[in-house]
């Protein structure tokens, strides 16, 4: 097959239009979002027009099914609250233009899919979670984001076009591409990489809850302030991880929410997500406990409660090595000497996937290793050096199984 550069870099950009936003090239698309919604719709139609069976799931997942059985690519569509234009959208389009093209030459069926809420906002990768039966549907529902809408109360936006769950054993085996989110490749000048492996994941939210008072009159050895615990806790989850933890290992606090959030109130209340990412399931556990621990340490020496919310989370996953052969073996060909193996400490649906069918991924370079930012973008040369090399490997994969 012979993919169409410009017809996918077309498509890509037709894509952004949904949820643009900021300078350069940035996207406001979260899922359930009006943008998101009428993104997947356009993507329905696109999927059509190649001769796919458009398939929409209970949680939104976006199908578009060749006849069976064939290989699955994509990734999603849906983007962080101030994302860039590829993260995911590159996976689907790129899917989207190999099964176009594939189908042109009457190469082997391939089959297409945006997965719902990958970016988390209301857990980790909660569509393809759910059909891949890492979390099941009801304990989805009960999830919120941080406006303390429902998962049920979102999905519920799509649910006329909602029909049962996909039946993965028609699926031979699945592929995504996506950009690095780092700077490896970027910095080495090479135009791809071949994920080894995935981290896994766990992200929990703590809350701290002391006393509510006059930021004025009440005496600083008389406070219980709940977030000075969290920085309390910030400086010492640091210090305790540091015999623990290799050069790979990430710790974030990215959300707190303070209540009454008031510039004259000593903060009653303080709520903070904690996320931390191994390849090592048994590092990822040692790290938990120290989490807990030292929550709880501060929380005693400051007089104040503490509670845990549910810890989500996905083990570190390996790529099958007979996909990723083949996406080795197309790289080689497509951008020779400038490629590489590497791991992903990023997550994605592949992950989730993994459960159910063989899985691989491939790398396309992040400029200077920017995402989850307007400023996110790739070298056009690189995102068709990219869909190249994924276009060879089903060409590959197909002549492997005849």
């Amino acid at each position: 097959m012979t993919p169409n550069p410009e017809r996918f870099l077309a498509d890509l950009h037709q894509l952004r239009s949904f949820g643009a936003a900021g300078v350069g090239k940035g996207v406001i698309r979260p899922a359930y979002s009006d943008a998101d919604i009428a993104a997947r719709a356009w993507l329905a139609d696109r999927m059509r027009e190649i001769g796919l069976t458009v398939h929409q799931d209970p949680v939104g997942n976006l199908f578009g099914l060749a006849q069976q059985p064939s290989l699955l690519l994509g990734s999603h569509s849906d983007s962080q609250p101030e994302g860039g234009w590829l993260d995911g959208a590159l996976g689907v389009i790129a899917a989207l233009e190999v099964a176009r093209a594939s189908r042109e030459a009457g190469g082997p069926p391939v089959s297409v899919v945006s997965f719902e809420d990958e970016e988390g906002r209301f857990g980790v990768t909660t569509g393809s979670a759910v059909w891949s039966g890492q979390i099941d549907l009801d304990t989805a529902d009960a999830l919120t984001d941080h406006a303390g809408v429902t998962f049920a109360q979102s999905r519920a936006r799509m649910a006329d076009l909602a029909g049962d769950f996909v039946d993965p054993a028609q699926f031979t085996g699945y592929i995504e591409m996506h950009i690095e989110q780092g700077p490896s490749l970027d910095v080495a000048g090479e135009q791809v990489g071949v994920v080894s492996d995935i981290v896994g994941i766990r992200d929990m939210r703590l809350t701290f809850e002391g006393q509510q008072n006059h930021a004025g009159t009440t005496p600083m050895h008389l406070r219980r302030d709940a977030f000075q615990a969290v920085t309390t806790f910030n400086a010492a989850i640091n210090e305790k991880f540091r015999n623990v933890v290799t050069p790979r290992t990430v710790w974030t606090i990215g959300h707190v929410a303070l209540h009454p959030n008031a510039s004259s109130i000593v903060p009653g209340r303080a709520t903070f997500s904690m996320q931390w990412r191994d390849g090592d399931a048994d590092r990822l556990a040692r790290m938990e406990t120290i989490i807990r621990t030292t929550a709880q340490e501060v929380a005693d020496a400051g007089g104040l409660k503490l509670s845990f919310g549910p810890m989500l989370g996905l083990e570190p996953v390996p790529m099958d090595a007979t996909l990723r052969a083949a996406l080795e073996a197309s790289a080689d060909t497509v951008s020779p000497g400038r490629w590489r193996v590497l791991p992903s400490g990023a997550l994605h649906d592949a992950t989730n996937v993994a459960r159910l069918m063989p899985v691989a991924m491939l790398f396309v370079p992040s400029i200077g290793g920017i995402s989850h930012a307007f400023d996110e973008d790739t070298a056009e040369t690189d995102l068709v050096a990219g869909l190249n090399v994924l276009a060879g490997a089903v060409t590959r994969l197909n002549q492997a199984r005849a």
